[in-house]
């Protein structure tokens, strides 16, 4: 019995019917009031043929009316809010439609609330992010430098041991003051709202070269669509967590960074000739899930796949603005 329930609802349905009209042929052969006795053998592989054609045209009455009912239980297994526009065609029956297209709407609500849950947590962490940066730059930044003035002062005194304590402490706060920069870059890319994207890139992929020995191989095209402020963050990060996961379990040597024109889109490309898919997975998905919360945000699609020097390619397209 359980595996009965097991099996699709079309072929549960089927086999139900099909035991019926068996019964009942069955019974109409051996009815001694239906089947004359000298023709028995005749009759019999008449009831045989015609409960084959009613088997068979049973199937084909009810295949097109519950095969969706399988297609969108599957689907309902397997849908996934971070890969829109999976839906299913409304065919079969009335009420089989009338189910479909009520997922289909479900579906459509789903998604619209989780862009803007996704928006709000997404402002939300820019937010925060930048007024870390901001107190980072102004608060801490402004009081090293402060500190870094007054040990000037010290270092140009006559005692020799005192001056070498000085410059010590000089090149320690100068350190403390790259880091400082190099946060709250990373926190919020202030080269982005100021220069504009390629900048922001640029500076991103030069700065992780020098920071994890990996050549970086840029390409960015010269005439690309215009894009809106969250959609060129949105690049920006997914450009950053790449690189973040290169440099992380890719094992790689190089790594290309590319940005092209799609028409009325921009692609960005991220591969490296590491070790592939499986090392990718090493951040646990939490990072791929992210850039693709970004992508949906922003309307784009985000596709991971192996790159052709064996590595690990991350492709992000993202829409353009309408001139």
């Amino acid at each position: 019995m359980t595996r009965f329930t097991r099996l699709p609802l079309l072929w549960r349905v089927f086999a139900i019917n099909a035991a019926l009209l068996f019964i009942g042929t069955i019974v109409l052969a051996l009815a001694p009031s239906r089947v004359h006795a000298s023709l028995a053998v005749v009759e019999t592989l008449d009831l045989a043929v015609g409960l084959v054609v009613m088997l068979a045209a049973n199937l084909l009455l009810l295949r097109p009316t519950l095969s969706p009912v399988d297609r969108l239980v599957e689907r309902m297994r397997t849908v996934d809010l971070l890969r829109p526009g999976q839906r299913l065609a409304e065919r079969g029956g009335a009420e089989v439609v009338a189910v479909v297209r009520a997922f289909n709407q479900m579906l459509d609500r789903l998604e619209a609330e989780r862009r803007d849950s996704s928006r709000r947590a997404l402002a939300a962490q820019e937010a925060e992010r930048l007024r870390i940066a901001r107190g980072l730059h102004d608060e801490v930044g402004q009081a090293l430098t402060g500190l870094l003035l007054q040990l000037d002062a010290v270092a140009a005194a006559d005692d020799e041991s005192r001056r070498r304590r000085a410059e010590d402490a000089k090149a320690s706060i100068r350190q403390a003051l790259e880091e400082v920069r190099r946060i709250a870059q990373e926190l919020r890319p202030a080269l982005l709202e100021h220069l504009g994207l390629v900048s922001a890139l640029t500076e991103l992929s030069r700065s992780f070269a020098q920071a994890s020995g990996i050549v970086v191989e840029r390409r960015f095209a010269g005439d690309l669509p215009a894009l809106s402020d969250d959609a060129e963050l949105a690049i920006y990060r997914v450009a950053q967590e790449g690189l973040t996961n290169v440099a992380r379990h890719a094992d790689a040597g190089r790594v290309e960074l590319t940005l092209e024109s799609g028409g009325a889109s921009v692609v960005l490309r991220v591969a490296d000739d590491g070790r592939g898919m499986a090392a990718a997975a090493g951040d646990g998905g939490g990072g791929l899930r992210g850039m693709r919360e970004r992508a949906v945000l922003v309307g784009g699609a985000l596709a991971v796949k192996r790159s052709s020097a064996g590595g690990v390619e991350i492709r992000l397209e993202v829409p353009g603005e309408p001139r």
